[in-house]
């Protein structure tokens, strides 16, 4: 049967009941308090240790975010890095195929509500929910930082921090794709949840370790008979970090991890980059020795991030919505 009218006839419906769903419910709610309870209990390891650098540091509503004490192994921006996929995963992981078990797809699609309407909606109120969370982690943190610090964070701080939002908005929906393409593929909702659990323990803990062995291994194949013979140039080892960080880039969490790092920390550069820049001319006279980063430049280093991030979870959305549309919905 030909369609007619608009494809997204009925997607604020579908986003209005899912998002009154996820806040409303036991699931979500155990998530959240889970999330808020673990956060504040690392920013308040850090405003305590922070308290006393107030005037010596401009940057210190940032060190909340990044700020990890010696006894402590992980910082609130790391934190988040490992907990944004868990939420989103919760979210989306029986959006799909809980329908179907539910036996209510049929009814759903029996109203004026095309499969696209049904899909998009059910990704844009995951997003929104998400996204909600995280405002309310973000003023928290910094409601607790204004009290504690005795100080208001400056214009640059807020905006580096809604910059964060945004990166972190990203990230989750990635995840969020992910989990979603899941539960089309998998009408089984353990077998969903479990993949892309098992998506995320990879990308997670065992990506980093085997992407440097995999450079390794073609580090032969494609670098310069001098590189091999000892006599590489300052072009063949910038050449060469670019095809390992390539190769780390294939993860979100990698990805996220640089992302904001590099809105939170503009006058910290991983060694990596350290060296990428004393190696490479063409960045070299961009940034002033012991000079922070302005709030652009920070933009300008996370951009490629952001749409790497974007750009991610739009395929992976889209690979759930061929697969969705090839799908038989009658029960």
């Amino acid at each position: 049967m030909r369609r007619s009218g608009s494809p997204f006839t009925g997607t604020a419906a579908v986003f209005a009941k899912e998002y009154a769903d996820h806040l409303g419910s036991a699931r979500m709610r155990v998530i959240e308090a889970l999330v808020v309870i673990v956060g504040v209990v690392v920013v308040w390891v850090a405003m305590r240790d922070l308290k006393d650098k107030v005037t010596q540091d401009q940057f210190i509503f940032l060190r909340l975010f990044t700020y990890a004490p010696e006894h402590q192994p992980i910082n609130f921006a790391g934190l988040l890095t490992f907990l944004i996929p868990l939420v989103a995963i919760g979210l989306g992981f029986d959006a799909i195929n809980g329908e179907f078990n539910r036996r209510t797809m049929s009814r759903v699609l029996s109203q004026p509500i095309y499969r696209d309407a049904l899909l998009i909606g059910k990704f844009l109120a995951g997003l929104a929910t998400l996204a909600t969370g995280l405002i309310a982690l973000w003023l928290l943190v910094m409601g607790g930082g204004l009290i504690v610090l005795g100080v208001p964070p400056g214009g640059e701080e807020v905006a580096r921090g809604l910059a964060f939002l945004f990166v972190a908005t990203a990230y989750g929906g990635v995840w969020l794709a992910i989990a979603m393409l899941c539960s089309v593929l998998f009408r089984s909702a353990a077998t969903s949840a479990l993949t892309a659990l098992g998506i995320w323990l990879f990308f997670s803990f065992l990506w980093p370790v085997i992407a440097p062995a995999i450079f390794d291994g073609i580090l032969p194949m494609i670098a310069p008979q001098r590189v091999l013979a000892g006599g590489a140039t300052a072009d063949d080892v910038a050449g060469l970090l670019d095809v390992q960080q390539l190769i780390m880039r294939l993860s979100p969490t990698v990805v996220f991890q640089e992302a904001w790092l590099g809105v939170f920390s503009p006058d910290q550069f991983s060694d990596q980059q350290i060296m990428r820049i004393r190696l490479d001319p063409r960045l070299g006279h961009r940034v002033i020795p012991g000079a922070p980063l302005s709030f652009g430049q920070s933009l300008l280093m996370v951009w490629p991030q952001f749409t790497f991030m974007v750009a991610g979870a739009i395929v992976i959305f889209t690979l759930g919505y061929i697969s969705f549309q090839r799908q038989e919905v009658r029960a």
